[in-house]
């Protein structure tokens, strides 16, 4: 403030000194109050004009430098600038901040969708564009009960009690592929909301399979129990002839022999579950482990039928694949065994193993049985699934097991491929990936 009080009164001095030494003698005295009036007038444009630039400069943004040099006007000119940088910086920050935060939102596997005070959408994110099929050019700002009409979802809006979620139908969902989401809306803010849409279909396919699982379980094993009770009452109270003893227990070892297989298979497929994969350093021999399954084959073929079938086995010899020997010989055997069982005696089942030009190895079991229906295919590996329950109990299948197949066919890095015609068999396919697959003669040459 003294420098400003200074330079107007240097301003004023000089155009007073100037008007005392360029007037006459008879008017000096006015002549130089007059030049010092003209130069605070002028002292005065000229600091004016330096706040009009500070003005503009406002006014324009702050964006460009100017000068102002010192004074009242620069100081305040250099306090605003830093002013106006800090702010620049700060806004800078919080739009990283703020670009970070909707990049984290947009990688979230949940759909996210904030709404403002009038429930229209002001932002989503690409798992909640794929939820409720949005499109970020349309349906921004549009009102979400306008998009979403889903009467479960619209009657959960409307009662605005968001302390739970709510399960609606997916934007793809169809009666043959269902789609499940899970909604919860989260109020935030000055009256401002958070959706958040999570896809649960696997969650309820899984609750949906554990119960058929124990249902079918407590099924399976209740009936052979049930039998064996009625016989075993049976058998105590009544006076049987021999023949008729005979045939009771033989039909109690029967099904006792069922209860033990379904329990068998159910271990199997919890050890499959729950133990490591497989090494991929543990060769087994091909050669041997087929010809088990040729002998075994040709066991089963003979207790399910007097006249047994025409089995063919084929397989290149001299190869070993990397993995467990007991779980390859139970998915093995369990297709041979399921083409023996649906297959009619005397008819041809053919079992062939050979390598591709790509070196991997292909497992296959072709049958010449009533063949399936394309509908049942996707769910044949599923446990317990059949395609005819009481055709299945005839042949002594347990339902477990092409579920056993694909869980060590997944645990080999294999492929299970079903392939199948009605009225005309069926083939069942392994392949296995090159990796782990190879000659008996490395084995040679490595020692």
């Amino acid at each position: 403030m003294l420098g400003r009080i200074f330079s107007l009164v240097l301003c004023q001095s000089l155009a007073a000194g100037a008007g005392w030494y360029g007037a006459s003698d008879g008017g000096k005295l006015l002549t130089t109050l007059l030049m010092a009036l003209v130069g605070g007038y002028v002292w005065f444009v000229l600091d004016a004009l330096r706040g009009l630039r500070l003005l503009g400069w406002l006014r324009r943004g702050a964006s460009a430098e100017i000068s102002l040099s010192s004074g009242l006007w620069g100081e305040a000119y250099e306090r605003v600038r830093r002013m106006v940088r800090a702010s620049q910086r700060q806004t800078v920050e919080s739009e990283s901040r703020l670009q970070d935060f909707l990049a984290a939102l947009q990688a979230s596997p949940n759909g996210v969708v904030l709404l403002d005070w009038e429930s229209r959408i002001e932002w989503f994110n690409q798992t909640a564009a794929e939820h409720f099929g949005f499109d970020a050019r349309r349906d921004m700002l549009q009102h979400f009960g306008n998009l979403v009409r889903d009467p479960g979802f619209a009657a959960y809006f409307a009662e605005r009690d968001y302390l739970h979620d709510i399960t609606m139908p997916g934007r793809n969902s169809t009666s043959s592929k269902p789609v499940s989401l899970s909604v919860h809306i989260h109020p935030y803010g000055e009256g401002r909301s958070l959706l958040l849409s999570r896809d649960i279909t696997a969650v309820e396919q899984a609750e949906a399979m554990r119960r058929d699982f124990v249902a079918n379980v407590s099924h399976e094993i209740r009936t052979p129990l049930t039998v064996l009770a009625g016989f075993v009452e049976t058998l105590q109270t009544l006076t049987l002839e021999e023949h008729e003893r005979q045939r009771y227990l033989a039909l109690m070892s029967q099904q006792a022999l069922r209860m033990q297989t379904l329990v068998s298979d159910l271990l199997t497929l919890s050890r499959l579950e729950g133990s490591p994969l497989p090494s991929s350093h543990e060769w087994v021999a091909m050669d041997g482990l087929l010809a088990q399954c040729k002998q075994d084959a040709g066991d089963l073929s003979q207790l399910m039928s007097a006249r047994s079938h025409d089995l063919h086995f084929e397989w290149d010899t001299g190869w070993e694949l990397a993995g467990s020997a007991a779980e390859l010989h139970s998915a093995m055997s369990n297709l041979i065994g399921n083409a023996i069982r649906y297959t009619p005696s005397q008819q041809r089942i053919d079992v062939c193993c050979k390598c591709g030009s790509d070196g991997s190895m292909v497992f296959r079991v072709k049958d010449t049985g009533p063949g399936i229906a394309p509908e049942h295919i996707p769910r044949l590996t599923e446990r317990f699934y059949r395609v005819d329950r009481s055709r299945s109990r005839d042949t002594g299948g347990t339902g477990l097991g092409l579920a056993i197949v694909k869980h060590v066919a997944q645990r080999h890095g294999a492929e299970l491929v079903i392939e199948s015609v009605p009225g005309k068999g069926s083939t069942f396919l392994i392949i296995f990936p090159a990796q782990r697959v190879r000659s008996a003669l490395i084995k040679v040459v490595a020692r």
